[in-house]
Parts: C-alpha cells; structure tokens; sequence
C-alpha cells in the first residue's frame, strides 16, 4: 500500500495556495483587460463600417474636387466633432476614474470605442477594404507578440518610461509642425517613429498592468478593480489604434483618385 506524502510545512504549503491564488487572480485580471480592449475594437470597427458604407458618411464627410481634379474629403462639422470628441473622453476616463461608478467607466470607454469609430470611418473612403483588413491583421499580430513580451520579460521596462513619454511628446510636436511643412521626409520619420514608439508602449503597459495588479489587488476593493481593468483596457486600445494608423500609412492601399 502506498501513501503520498505532502512534506511541506504549513506555513510553506499557506504561502503556496497564496501564490497560486495571486496568480489565477491574475489572470482572470488580464483575460477581463483585454476583452474589454477587444470588445471596444469591435465597436469601433462597426461604427465606422457603418458610417463609411451607409447614407450617414454625408453627416460626417463631403467629397470635394481638388486643383488637380482629384477627390478629398472633407470633415462636416459633425465630423470635426466625431474627431475631436475621443480625447474629451479619454481625459475624462483618465482623470475622473477614481470620482466615477463602475457603471459609469464602462459606459464611457463603449462611448469613446463608438466615437472612435465615427473618427475613423474615413479611412475606407481613403484606403481599400482589403488592404485596411490586411493591416488590421499585422497590427493584431504585432500587438499580440509584444504584449506577450512585456507581460513575461524579466527585464524592468518602467525605466525606459521616461524615454517612451518623451518621445510620445516629440511625435505629437512632430505631427503638428508638418501641418504647416506638409514635408514628405517629416511625415516618413514621423510615421517610423510612430510605429516604434507604440510598439514599444505595448510591451511597456503589458507589463505596467501585471506589476500594478501584484502592488494593489490585496488591498483595492472589486469595485475599483473593475474601473481599473477599464482603464487599462482604454491604454491598450489606444496603443492598438494609435500603431494600426502609423502602419496603415505604410501599408495602406488608397482608393484610385486619392
């Protein structure tokens, strides 16, 4: 007859089910993260299919003959609106998360995701359907390896943070003194760094999410976790958008007379 024996001491075997506990908390953490990132993509995807393909592109978009009798669009003030509204929701998400419900979070972050897509409908006047599809494919798969990275590395990437913000603050500077250049060289280094950039803020907030989860998921109530993961999943869906849009300038196939 044979027995199997647990040798480890109780305090050894307590520490243990903590650990293990910590870590399917964890990942049930994650899991809701990125379904809430995903879920808003698809939102976003929808309205904006919606809009470019249906009789509401005209409230949002007019085509106008230019000099050289092409076609450009351009925005209704609706559509100024559509492209100005996400950032009034992402500082609202940002910096009033704490002072709002649950409830409240999420409603918001589906707001945004729609808003977004209103924002975004122009790119399938610009760009073919295949070639969109085909970009939204490399930027998931790119997405997904660098996420992986960061959320398994050993390496400590919060200290290239500082680096990452000031580069953010280069691009954006970047992009708004080409508004009055419209110099083709400008706008090639400024699409290439925007790539690396955000890429790099893949791997850097998969891990920022892992590590802050460890610091404050013992003592942070269910409710403020769940505004948390909202929150979260808003800095991964701007990463997911932000690098979609810089490889769409690469990648992207224009619709003849573009």
């Amino acid at each position: 007859m044979s027995f199997s024996r647990d040798y480890r001491s109780p305090a050894s075997a307590s520490g243990w089910n903590a650990q293990a506990s910590v870590d399917a908390g964890l990942r049930s953490y994650m899991l809701r993260v990125y379904n809430w990132m995903a879920s808003g993509l698809l939102l976003t995807g929808i309205v904006a299919y919606v809009i470019a393909n249906t009789t509401l592109s005209a409230l949002f978009f007019q085509q106008m003959m230019t000099p050289s009798g092409g076609l450009m669009l351009r925005p209704t003030l609706l559509g100024d609106l559509a492209m100005l509204s996400p950032l009034a929701f992402v500082l609202v998400l940002s910096f009033g998360i704490n002072r709002l419900s649950l409830q409240g979070a999420q409603t918001l972050f589906w707001a945004f995701s729609a808003a977004m897509g209103a924002s975004l409908a122009s790119i399938f006047a610009i760009y073919t359907g295949t070639s969109i599809m085909r970009v939204f494919l490399v930027t998931s798969c790119m997405f997904a390896a660098t996420s992986l990275w960061g959320y398994t590395t050993k390496a400590n990437l919060v200290r290239f943070s500082s680096f990452m913000m000031m580069g953010l603050f280069g691009l954006l500077i970047t992009g708004l003194v080409n508004m009055f250049l419209h110099s083709p060289t400008v706008y090639y280094l400024y699409s290439c760094a925007g790539v690396l950039i955000f890429t790099a803020f893949c791997a850097f907030d998969a891990q920022r999410i892992r590590m802050t989860y460890m610091q404050v998921a013992a003592y942070e109530s269910p409710e403020m976790m769940g505004k948390r993961s909202v929150y979260d999943a808003l800095n991964l869906y701007l990463n997911f958008i932000n690098l979609f849009q810089f490889l769409l300038q690469f990648m992207g196939v224009r619709n003849s007379g573009d």
